[in-house]
This record gives C-alpha cells, sequence and structure tokens, in this order.
C-alpha cells in the first residue's frame, strides 16, 4: 500500500495542536460526526490549548469548501492525500482566518506534516502556505468569495432560493451566536440582564423570541448566574419560537416527539400548566439529557411526564393526544454554523431517505392526533423537500388537515408554513408549519 495512503500513526503525546487538529479533520472525512468523538478528543489536548484547538477544527469545516477552492489551483497536481490537504487547508486558515502570526502557522502546520508521516511531503505544504502569506490580499479576496458549500449543496440551494443565495451562503460560514432561554418560571429576561451586568457580561435580549438572551462575549455556561438554579438553557433563537408559535395549551396532553435533547420539551413546561407532557425519541442514551435538563431547570413537578423511548414511525398513544411538536429529522443544513461538520457528512443521497423517514413519522404522528387538535411541524433545514414541499404533499393526502398561518413578521412565509434563513447574530434556519386536525 502507498505510504500516500496509510500515514504512520504516531502516539498523541509526539504530535503538535496542528497535527492533533488534522487526525480530528481527516475523522470527519471518514464520516465520524464531531458529536461523537470532540468531547473525548478535547479531553486529550492540553488544557491550555483547548480553545485554540477548538477554533481551528471547527473554522476550518466551516470554510472546508471555500479552503479547498482556493488551495486547488496552488497545486501542479492533485495530491490525493487527505492527510496533507487537510494540512494545506489548516495552513491557509490560519494565515487568513486568524491572528496567529504567519511564522508559527506555517512552521506548526508544516511539522504536524512530517509528524503525521508525510515528511516527503513537508515541502509542499511549506511552499504552499509561504505562497499564501505573501499575497494575503489576493488569498483573502477569494476566501471571500468562495460560497463554501459542497457543489450539489450549492445548487439545491441556489434552486430553492435563488434571491438569497448570495447572502445565505455567506450567513452559513459565520459563527452562530451563543443564545440563552430564560427559564421565566425562575426569573424574567429583563432580571437576568440585569445579573448578566453585574458581573460585567455583555449580551442582549433576542428581537423574536420573547424568552431569549444573546450572549456577545465567550463564557463558560455552568459558571453563568443560576445555571444549577435552572434559570436558563441554551438553544437558538429561531428554536424558541416553536413554543410561541403554539395556541395556548391549557390542560391538554401534549406530545413532543422526536423529543431530545429537551429544550422544546422544557420550553413546552416553562410556558404551559399541562395535563401531560410525552418526551418520545428513538435515542435512549439522548434522552438522559432530556431528564437531566429537566431536572436541572426543576420542571419535573410542574405537570405529570412521561419520556418515551421508541419509534416515532410505529408509536401508539394509549390516550388522546391534543397537541403534538414534531421536530422531525432532517438532514440539519440550516445548523450548518453550529455544526460544520455537516458539511462533509452529509451526501445528496441522503434527502431522499430523510424526506420519506419524515412521512413516516407524519403519517403515525398524524394518526395519534385527535379532531380539533393542533400539530407543529420543524425542522432545521433549508430545504423545501424537508418543508414546504413536505407539507404540500402531507396537506394533498389529507383531507382532515388544515394549515393555521403563522402570523408573524418574521422568515418568509411559505406556500405552508414559514421558512427562517439564518442570520447573523441572531438565529439558525428553521421552518414551521401549523396543522390543524378537522373532522373529515
Amino acid at each position: 500500500m502507498s505510504q500516500y495512503n496509510s500515514p504512520v500513526q504516531v502516539k498523541q503525546p509526539t504530535v503538535n495542536l496542528r497535527a492533533q487538529v488534522v487526525r480530528s479533520l481527516l475523522a470527519v472525512q471518514q464520516g465520524q460526526s464531531l458529536q461523537s468523538f470532540l468531547h473525548h478528543q478535547l479531553n486529550e489536548v492540553a488544557a491550555k490549548d483547548r480553545a485554540l484547538f477548538h477554533e481551528l477544527l471547527l473554522g476550518c469545516l466551516r470554510q472546508w469548501y471555500a479552503l479547498k477552492s482556493i488551495s486547488l489551483p496552488l497545486l501542479v497536481k492533485p495530491l490525493n492525500n487527505p492527510t496533507v490537504e487537510s494540512c494545506i487547508y489548516l495552513g491557509i486558515y490560519q494565515l487568513l482566518s486568524t491572528r496567529i502570526a504567519a511564522h508559527a502557522a506555517i512552521s506548526e502546520t508544516v511539522n504536524a506534516t512530517k509528524q503525521l508521516g508525510f515528511e516527503s511531503l513537508s515541502g509542499v505544504v511549506n511552499a504552499i502556505l509561504r505562497r499564501v502569506s505573501r499575497e494575503t490580499e489576493e488569498f483573502q479576496t477569494a476566501l471571500n468569495s468562495a460560497h463554501g458549500l459542497p457543489s450539489w449543496m450549492f445548487k439545491r440551494l441556489k434552486r430553492d432560493w435563488p434571491e438569497q443565495l448570495t447572502d445565505l451562503s455567506a450567513q452559513l460560514q459565520k459563527v452562530a451566536p451563543l443564545t440563552l432561554r430564560i427559564n421565566q418560571r425562575k426569573i424574567g429576561r429583563d432580571a437576568y440582564l440585569i445579573k448578566l451586568q453585574q458581573e460585567q457580561i455583555q449580551a442582549r435580549a433576542c428581537t423574536l423570541s420573547n424568552a431569549g438572551i444573546v450572549l456577545e462575549q465567550g463564557v463558560h455556561i455552568p459558571d453563568l448566574p443560576g445555571f444549577d438554579a435552572g434559570w436558563f438553557s441554551v438553544q437558538d433563537e429561531h428554536a424558541q419560537l416553536a413554543a410561541e408559535i403554539l395556541p395556548e395549551q391549557i390542560n391538554s396532553t401534549v406530545l413532543d416527539a422526536c423529543a431530545a435533547p429537551g429544550g422544546k420539551t422544557a420550553h413546552l413546561l416553562e410556558k404551559f400548566k399541562l395535563a401531560k407532557l410525552i418526551a418520545l425519541d428513538h435515542d435512549e442514551k439522548r434522552l438522559q439529557r432530556v431528564t437531566e435538563n429537566l431536572t436541572r431547570l426543576q420542571l419535573n413537578d410542574l405537570s405529570p411526564i412521561e419520556i418515551v423511548a421508541t419509534d416515532a414511525r410505529t408509536w401508539q398513544s394509549p390516550e388522546r393526544l391534543d397537541c403534538i411538536v414534531l421536530d422531525a429529522p432532517c438532514t440539519a443544513t440550516g445548523v450548518l454554523r453550529r455544526h460544520p461538520d455537516i458539511r462533509l457528512l452529509r451526501q445528496p443521497s441522503d434527502i431522499e431517505q430523510t424526506v420519506e423517514l419524515q412521512k413516516q413519522i407524519l403519517q403515525q404522528m398524524w394518526k395519534q392526533l385527535h379532531v380539533g387538535g393542533v400539530m407543529l411541524y420543524i425542522t432545521c433545514s433549508i430545504f423545501k423537500v424537508e418543508n414546504e414541499q413536505q407539507m404540500q404533499n402531507f396537506f394533498a393526502e389529507h383531507s382532515d388537515a388544515e394549515e393555521i398561518k403563522i402570523q408573524a413578521d418574521w422568515g418568509i412565509e411559505q406556500t405552508q408554513g414559514r421558512q427562517l434563513l439564518p442570520q447573523q447574530g441572531h438565529g439558525d434556519g428553521f421552518y414551521y408549519c401549523l396543522i390543524h386536525k378537522k373532522a373529515d
């Protein structure tokens, strides 16, 4: 086997931080999600280096296809070497998107190339990075103008959102803000903003969510005021709109389908006095986080809660359901800013499978909803086939379904439902459609 396809495995302590980042980039290219290994990987990094490791890894993934597009012309011939290519992308990212000194970025990345077993190609990496450092302005312009998406994804977004495409591509390369949802059973939003101000923590109220606060500086979440007392949760601003869209639920039995990790479950309990709340998800391990979150937020005693680990495609409700919140499985293209590895992990073939899965869950959940009840269909996707088109097909097949128009000035009104796109300093891409079940 060629050495170019089989990098020498070196024990972790003998490699530098850039080599550790490259190893993580390779894991994503091989199909592993950041969620599956990042926590463990961070524990392997020296405490003083963790912030830089995190920035380099996520930043490089966020800019991956833009970095690829500007590096290709620099190669005389394709390398066909994921390790060395990753080193090049990482080096260019440091030179164009961080304040790391050029000499340090180059030398550390070249050393990483050697440590990962490709000393014979370290000269190529060195030459490319030195050229970028000499022609920074030219390459910076090229990086800024690249759409930064896999070609298949760009083409689909061009078809779905032609007018918004340029801004949308740019927004998806930004860093998403850190947003809290205040547990208003514990403390008001204004009161919590004052608490943050007293701690000299920069923050502002969200514009769309009545319970949201955007933190404008880096913080360690558990150190924020009231964390252990359950004063807040971390949740995207646009995701917070789910509970606000729903009509008032008084003594209702509500199902949160696909509930993990429990952000919407908690918000429903914070906002409404329910007869019962059922939190359902197929992933038993992730459902543990729902329990943990409800305990920290001190919501367990507000309404009867049942947590069920099962498949939403086959689950049968033993009781009448007044309301279903269906945060359906999706391609998660609306949250690329928070999960930049999705750029590399998602494939075109995933879309058809996801749309079919959504349809199956929709069909099954609709059977569980009693006449007069409401279902809120949600995705964190920006592909119309998962959203507007999914709903168009659903309404065409269900004569007992009628849309309740969401009265709002946010997002983009669709034939059915409303679509939010990612916005700098604000929320991610989310789709909402509210459905009333009438007598057939």
